[in-house]
């Protein structure tokens, strides 16, 4: 079985960005991806007590933190939906967080992802 490489280790080792650059990407990636408990707590929907709650209930059972809420009665299925699509819609892939850093153009990420995709198949 072979293990599949993470595509900014690939372009750290084509030498097209630093380790530096797959870090702040990490990072920008973290701070702009927002939890979905976040995103309740924004609407008023979760306290951050109630979040805590999920929390520990996900860390025990693996479940999803809005199946774990729906299951609970902290939010509704409609809720967890809405907060499914505004993540989706924010979502900011590693890509796209490189390219707003200025460490690749979008041209030489669609080229690179390209060739990426096709050495994994091959590997």
């Amino acid at each position: 079985m072979t293990r599949q490489m993470l595509f900014g280790r690939y372009l750290v080792e084509k030498g097209l960005i630093t380790m530096e650059a797959v870090i702040s990407a990490r990072l920008l990636q973290r701070r702009s991806n927002r939890m979905i408990g976040c995103l309740a707590q924004d609407r008023d929907w979760l306290t951050e007590h109630e979040i805590y709650r999920i929390l520990v209930i996900q860390e025990e059972t693996q479940e999803k933190f809005g199946d774990i809420a729906v299951t609970y009665h902290y939010l509704t299925q409609g809720q967890v939906d809405a907060l499914l699509g505004e993540q989706k819609e924010a979502y900011m892939y590693f890509g796209e967080a490189l390219i707003a850093l200025g460490v690749i153009t979008p041209e030489e990420l669609k080229k690179q992802l390209k060739e990426f995709r096709g050495s994994q198949g091959n590997a």
